[in-house]
This record gives C-alpha cells, sequence and structure tokens, in this order.
C-alpha cells in the first residue's frame, strides 16, 4: 500500500511539473508577442523622414535579424511589418530603390526584400546597387507569378533567393527562417577556420569553424587522442577535426575487450553516410574496457567534450617509446592548421572537377580516409 502511495505521489509530481512546465513556457511567449505588438504600434508612430520620407521602422528586441523592405505597394509593407515582426525581426520599409540605397550607406542589415516591379528603379537595379555598395547583404526579390523568370534572372546580379506575392504568414515566416540558416551557414563557410588550444578553464567550441585541441592529451597522425589515467591506463577516443567532419555518426565497431592491439593496427571505426572510417591505435596494449554509451547512441560523439568522448581504455605495454611519436598541446596548432588546408584542398577539388553530387560526395570520402585516415 505504502510503494504505490509512493508511485501515485511520483507520477502526480511528475504531471504537476509538466503541467507548470508548459503553463510558463505559454506565459512566456504570449509576453514575447506582446512586447513585438508594443514595438509595432510605437515603431509606426515614431518620425524617421530625416532618414527617409516613407521609412516606417520597427525594432524588436533579440531580433533574429534586420530587414530592408521595398515596395510601391503600401498594403505590402504593412504585411511585411505585421507578419515578421511579430515573428522577431527588425523591419525597416520604404517605398522606392533610391531612399533604400541611402539606408543601407549608413545601417546594418541582413536581407533587403525588393519588389520586381517598381517605378524609377525597379528590382534589378535595386539588387545591383545593393551588391555593389553591400555585397555582404543578401537580397530577396518579391515577385508576382507573371514576372518569376524575371526574378530569377536578378539571381545572376547577386540576389539569393524570390518570394512570391501574394504570400501566407506562415510561408512568408518559414522563407525566412531559411533563408537565414542559409545566411549563417555560408558566413560560418567563409569564416577561416581557427584552432583553440582547450584547457580546463576554457569551454569547448562548438562552431563547425573553430576546432579544438585539447592541451592535456596526446594526438596521433590519424586524428585519435589519448590520455594517460592516473592508474597508467589510457583512454582513446576521436579528436575534434574528425567530430566536426564527420558530424554524424551513425554506429561504432569497438575493439574487443581483453584482446591485445599493436600500435598501428586497426583498432574501432565509425561508420556514417554510407561509408566506413577505420582508426589504427595510437599504442600497443590490451583493451580493458569500451564506451558502451555509444553503443545506443553513437551521435553523442558529435557532442561530448573531448574526455568525455572516448572510444575505449587501453593497458598500454610499450608506452614510453612510442609516446614521443605523438603529438600534445601548442605543438598541435601549426599540424593542425596544415591538416585543415589539406582537407579544405579536398573539397575544392571535388567541386571543381565534378559535378554529379553523389560522385562528389564519394570522392571527397575516399580521399578524406586516404589522406587522413
Amino acid at each position: 500500500m505504502i510503494a504505490l502511495i509512493v508511485i501515485l505521489t511520483i507520477i502526480v509530481f511528475i504531471i504537476v511539473d509538466v503541467a507548470l512546465r508548459f503553463a510558463f513556457k505559454k506565459r512566456e511567449q504570449l509576453k514575447i508577442k506582446r512586447e513585438r505588438e508594443r514595438a509595432l504600434d510605437i515603431g509606426l508612430k515614431l518620425d524617421f523622414t530625416v532618414e527617409a520620407a516613407s521609412l516606417k521602422r520597427v525594432q524588436v528586441d533579440h531580433q533574429k535579424a534586420r530587414i530592408l523592405a521595398i515596395d510601391d505597394e503600401p498594403i505590402i509593407l504593412d504585411s511585411f511589418r505585421k507578419i515578421l515582426v511579430l515573428a522577431g525581426y527588425s523591419i525597416d520599409t520604404v517605398e522606392n530603390g533610391k531612399e533604400a540605397l541611402g539606408l543601407i550607406q549608413k545601417e546594418e542589415y541582413d536581407f533587403v526584400f525588393t519588389d520586381l516591379k517598381m517605378p524609377e528603379m525597379d528590382g534589378i537595379e535595386v539588387t545591383k546597387a545593393v551588391k555593389h555598395l553591400r555585397p555582404d547583404i543578401d537580397v530577396i526579390v518579391i515577385t508576382g507569378y507573371a514576372t518569376i523568370e524575371s526574378a530569377v534572372e536578378t539571381m545572376k546580379y547577386g540576389a539569393a533567393d524570390y518570394v512570391q506575392k501574394p504570400f501566407a504568414e506562415d510561408e512568408l515566416i518559414e522563407f525566412v527562417k531559411n533563408s537565414l540558416i542559409r545566411r549563417h551557414d555560408r558566413i560560418e563557410r567563409q569564416m577561416k577556420p581557427t584552432i583553440r588550444l582547450v584547457t580546463q578553464t576554457t569551454k569547448e567550441s562548438t562552431s563547425k569553424r573553430e576546432f579544438n585541441v585539447p592541451a592535456g592529451a596526446f594526438l596521433s597522425n590519424n586524428h585519435t587522442w589519448i590520455q594517460i589515467e592516473l592508474n597508467g591506463n589510457v583512454r582513446v577516443g576521436v579528436d575534434d577535426f574528425i567530430k566536426k567532419i564527420i558530424d554524424k555518426v551513425d554506429e561504432v565497431v569497438f575493439p574487443d575487450v581483453n584482446h591485445f592491439y599493436n600500435q598501428g593496427n586497426l583498432l574501432f571505426s565509425l561508420k556514417a553516410f554510407g561509408t566506413t572510417f577505420e582508426f589504427k591505435s595510437p599504442i600497443t596494449g590490451k583493451i580493458v574496457s569500451i564506451n558502451e554509451e555509444y553503443l545506443e547512441h553513437p551521435e553523442w560523439i558529435r557532442f561530448r567534450q573531448f574526455e568525455l568522448c572516448w572510444i575505449c581504455i587501453i593497458e598500454p605495454s610499450n608506452l614510453s617509446e612510442e609516446i614521443v611519436n605523438l603529438k600534445i598541446g601548442k605543438n598541435t596548432i601549426d599540424w593542425y592548421q596544415s591538416e585543415i588546408n589539406r582537407y579544405t584542398q579536398i573539397l575544392i577539388s571535388a567541386e571543381n572537377n565534378l559535378k554529379d553530387e553523389n560522385k562528389k560526395k564519394e570522392k571527397i570520402w575516399n580521399d578524406f580516409k586516404n589522406s587522413f585516415l
């Protein structure tokens, strides 16, 4: 009877906890919506004619992006403001291209949305001018069904995409969300990769453009690391270079516990993208244990910090002689940079020489395995 009461108490506690969490979440969402509605109301009452005669501006806290929209139809601009402000975007709107070009030279925008058909300065001219003055801004063309072909034409002049009007609220929000994701991905790819020496007091970066080098671990040429434990055993895992490039692991093929492996023997494999990546043992010794968490959740490798990202533990038999061939600390940074440069060349070669996406991916992974593993 007591056990039943305890179980019922736990169940009630869980239900109440979930209900409270849901209520707090809904209240927070409602609070944010009301704040954005107030921003929309206040922004439209302010006078920005000093910057542009037709300018209407609404700024929100914690904006997802800042957008400038250009259209000679005020009703279209009204829709843009109402839909996107409530979705968390700051919006400036003007009714002609000349005012827009004045704004982009002194304001910071992520996107410019421009109507294709406008008097004096049409969408093609706006696109050309924006990409000339501010090539970092993404231009999206607003078009009707009859002018889709012309909208596609603007992409030759640097437009990133086009959106067709009239648009439903959810369609516009989803379109802008996807455009923002593509923008962030492109900016991250364009950034020069950096290498960070990670100590106990520095947090590992999750950015694909930042590679973490553990200060307290030794690295091998095939991008496995070892960390020596107090009892003399050695943890072995894959480094951040492998985690960032392979990205998502589907399966880990472990070594056999209590079996002996020489340095250079196949130790474990990672399966991803329909291919197998094989890793040789960085040292000689007997397998003491494996990380069984990865039997059920191999994808966790991507998110674990290096000391938790171990694959197996080895009892070494020749560590003092073999460890001198491994890298550690600051000495690894120049080597890491050269490895990143080599991988970049593999990507460039595949991009320049192959059109078929499947063949391109196959070549990248084959070259990667031959060059690095």
